[in-house]
């Protein structure tokens, strides 16, 4: 029986280097995501953790290294083009247009979809959130802090995308909503889309990925399937700033 080949990387970064400026915040990092798995990116503020999604998605340009996306490069600094690959990336801060209703916002994450596709999205991604089906027609603004990160990750998921970027998806969240959150991820996984997920509610974000990358002064220090049963102690050492493998 001839062996079966190892799944492709749905993602993979190699040598990343970025930053702010003159400032560079990334020194080499390299990750990768195979598809409809959660990995989450954890670390100490300042670690990097933001700076890998926004390179990732074009929002920062790349001082080095390289990108790949479904077997083909990502060209640096273009989030059109991560947009077209099947990127969508929620970023943190409740990045939503206030003073429209909250259907119109799920309606603009779909902006370069035909009619039709684009409404059903929409419907799809309030599916997920019955509060914010049920306020359709209000303002986005009226919503909570919390409410309104729901709808930057239902905005997220109008895109269908094939790998999904989550930036303190829980920030604002009540533990109820946090918990919906993490529910539309698991079902997000068992479709086939993959995610990675930067958050610092470390035990909720370690409940729903299946592997953990940790950062720590712009480096990967750790790398490890959730289920290893040494993490917790490996966790510890890297967020001591002690390169673990």
């Amino acid at each position: 029986m001839p062996i079966s080949a190892p799944e492709a990387d749905l993602l993979e970064i190699r040598g990343l280097v970025a930053g702010y400026g003159k400032i560079v915040v990334l020194h080499g990092v390299d990750l990768a995501v195979r598809q409809g798995e959660v990995v989450t990116l954890l670390g100490a503020n300042g670690a990097g953790k933001t700076t890998v999604l926004r390179a990732l998605s074009g929002l920062l340009p790349r001082g080095g290294g390289s990108i790949r996306f479904a077997g083909a490069a990502l060209p640096p600094a273009d989030p059109r083009a991560a947009v077209r690959a099947g990127i969508a990336h929620v970023i943190e801060g409740h990045r939503v247009f206030t003073q429209l209703p909250i259907a119109d916002n799920l309606l603009l994450a779909g902006y370069d979809l035909s009619g039709a596709t684009r409404r059903a999205r929409v419907e799809e991604a309030l599916a997920e959130f019955p509060e914010l089906a049920a306020r359709r027609h209000e303002r986005a603004g009226a919503l909570s802090g919390g409410q309104q990160q729901m709808l930057a990750v239902a905005q997220g998921l109008v895109r269908r995308p094939r790998l999904l970027l989550l930036d303190e998806p829980s920030a604002g969240l009540s533990p109820v909503l946090v918990d919906r959150v993490l529910t539309v991820l698991r079902r997000l996984r068992a479709a086939g889309v993959a995610v990675l997920l930067v958050e610092q509610l470390i035990e909720k974000a370690l409940g729903v990925a299946d592997r953990v990358y940790a950062l720590a002064r712009g480096r990967v220090v750790l790398e490890a399937a959730t289920d290893a049963p040494d993490l917790p102690a490996r966790l510890e050492r890297a967020y001591l700033g002690e390169v673990s493998g």
